[in-house]
């Protein structure tokens, strides 16, 4: 796995802020990247560990991978803004085709998913792979032990093993899902968890994949 720097872009928010937290604890260093730099060195110093702050767009450009953590609506104009930044690099999508008010109805793009958006946005010279869709990030953003895997999904079999190691280092158990396709079915499940979660008062259900695995990398 590569030892370079990480872009976390929408890091001001929760699951960005937790995700860049998570790794920079775990020794990796971190650039959360803001629509605004001001809010990027702001938020940046909140989670500490090292991270440092910048606008969207110099963030992308400095990391060697870059994770977009923003919502479905901020989406498109977020990755048309670092798209120039990130040719030949690994992008992960954590979006979620979630459109309010009816957040508990799955509501999956005309690209397929969100990751498929994702990729025809920023073209053939990106390696998108998407994670990080059914992580509760208020748990994320604390030092608990999480009772939940990320499923990594990508076109891409040596980009996906290196987004699994990375799930790895936030103290989670990575999945790999095959096909960037079938990231459909994680984006179109934390829909069903939010519903899961309301009507069953769950703090942050989560997914489990049974049965003993055996790592693919081993």
């Amino acid at each position: 796995m590569s030892e370079g720097v990480i872009a976390v872009i929408g890091g001001t928010g929760n699951l960005g802020a937790a995700i860049a937290r998570r790794l920079a604890k775990a020794g990796r260093k971190v650039i959360i990247g803001s629509r605004s730099a001001q809010s990027a060195a702001k938020a940046a110093t909140e989670v500490g560990f090292g991270v440092t702050g910048l606008a969207n767009a110099d963030a992308a450009a400095a990391g060697s991978i870059v994770i977009v953590t923003v919502p479905f609506a901020a989406q498109e104009a977020t990755l048309t803004d670092i798209a120039p930044h990130v040719a030949g690099k690994i992008v992960v999508d954590t979006t979620v085709p979630l459109v309010p008010p009816k957040v508990m109805r799955v509501q999956l793009p005309p690209a397929g998913s969100a990751a498929q958006r994702a990729q025809k946005l920023l073209g053939a010279g990106v390696t998108v792979v998407s994670a990080f869709h059914n992580v509760a990030a208020h748990k994320l953003a604390t030092d608990q032990q999480i009772e939940c895997d990320v499923l990594v999904f990508g076109d891409d079999k040596n980009a996906r093993a290196e987004v699994a190691s990375l799930v790895k280092l936030t103290g989670l158990r990575p999945v790999q899902g095959g096909a960037l396709a079938n990231s459909a079915a994680t984006e179109a499940l934390t829909s069903v968890l939010i519903f899961i979660n309301k009507t069953y008062q769950v703090d942050g259900a989560g997914v489990l994949i049974t049965g003993s695995l055996v790592d693919p990398d081993r």
